[in-house]
């Protein structure tokens, strides 16, 4: 019979290896353990409570807001506020830096996180997952927490992870030495290590888009989308076309397949001309993930990990997945730039 390891051991196993590891930080991950399970639950009854459709409200993208968003918001941030090693959260769903709230003890890491993503597929029985981002703060301990401690680059990220609710439920993280999976054991209510050590194919055969959108694309994103398509490529065949709508799904399964995965800027919006993907909880933990994993993330030009955050909730293009098939995006954004 294979060993069964939780998280928890594994991260005691793998603390010294870990920069800055304390027992704070393994409390950190028990807390947000826990606050999957509950929105799992909920997630496994759907259909059967009223946590289906709209609540009514916008949130700070001006989005519609599900039933189910909002209860994993207010479980993140209730599990999150109580966990005694934050110093302060950030959610999709809220416009503002989340402080813990006066009397609750407090720490030095930060936790952003993007509650539900994928929630349009709720009402329909698709995959969606919660995806989050750690940070330590920089600012010194006992001062006035700085925006800069919330807003710093991807590459200071020291753990990063989703939580995929599907067929079955798993959590996939990194601490920065390798990506690993655990699978939700339901008969004795624990995540255990289920996917050692993931890499990604160095090449996938898989693309991930909405072509709906095509004509709102700049030229170099066609390109890319035709190359993909077409058998004049690395593959000499056309890869297969599959998208969820769901970054969490489709990441996981390009991740596991190989493959790449693209939500490129377009103009159909023009309060959203750098896409709709948001890099602080969406873009900046995925591609730690995919840098972990051997792959790679970019904005089309530029490594996701060292675009500088310039507000919360700032949106940027992004393509990611197996490494030869990012470096191709990079290449033909290059040609294209160079001919001006």
């Amino acid at each position: 019979m294979p060993q069964q390891v939780t998280v928890t051991e594994h991260l005691l196993l793998h603390q010294k290896r870990i920069p800055g590891a304390t027992g704070q930080f393994t409390r950190l991950f028990n807390e947000i353990v826990l606050s999957a399970k509950i929105i799992n639950r909920e997630v496994n009854k759907a259909g059967l409570v009223d946590v289906l459709g709209f609540t009514g409200k916008t949130n700070v993208q001006g989005e519609e807001v599900k039933k189910l968003d909002e209860y994993a918001n207010r479980i993140l941030i209730h599990r999150m506020a109580r966990s005694g090693v934050l110093c302060a959260m950030a959610s999709e769903e809220n416009a503002d830096i989340i402080e813990v709230p006066h009397g609750l003890p407090v720490g030095d890491y930060i936790c952003i996180f993007d509650p539900l993503d994928g929630s349009s597929n709720i009402d329909v029985n698709v995959n969606i997952g919660t995806i989050f981002s750690i940070f330590k703060r920089e600012s010194p301990e006992g001062s006035h927490l700085l925006s800069s401690d919330v807003l710093q680059p991807g590459l200071r990220q020291v753990a990063a992870g989703y939580v995929l609710y599907g067929t079955s439920t798993m959590l996939v993280f990194t601490t920065g030495d390798g990506v690993h999976g655990f699978t939700m054991d339901p008969g004795v209510g624990e995540f255990l290590l289920s996917h050692p050590n993931i890499r990604i194919p160095e090449r996938g055969r898989i693309y991930s888009v909405n072509e709906g959108y095509y004509s709102y694309w700049d030229e170099p994103t066609k390109a890319i989308l035709e190359y993909f398509k077409s058998s004049d490529n690395n593959n000499r065949k056309p890869y297969s076309g599959r998208y969820i709508g769901s970054l969490v799904a489709d990441f996981h399964r390009n991740l596991i397949y190989g493959g790449i995965f693209m939500y490129p800027a377009d103009n159909r919006d023009p309060k959203k001309p750098q896409g709709k993907l948001r890099l602080t909880c969406e873009a900046n933990p995925m591609a730690f993930l995919a840098e972990q994993a051997g792959g790679m993330a970019v904005d089309g030009r530029n490594r996701i990990l060292e675009l500088e955050v310039e507000h919360l909730h700032q949106r940027t293009p992004l393509f990611i997945g197996s490494r030869e098939d990012v470096l191709k995006v990079r290449e033909v954004y290059r040609e294209f730039d160079a001919k001006g």
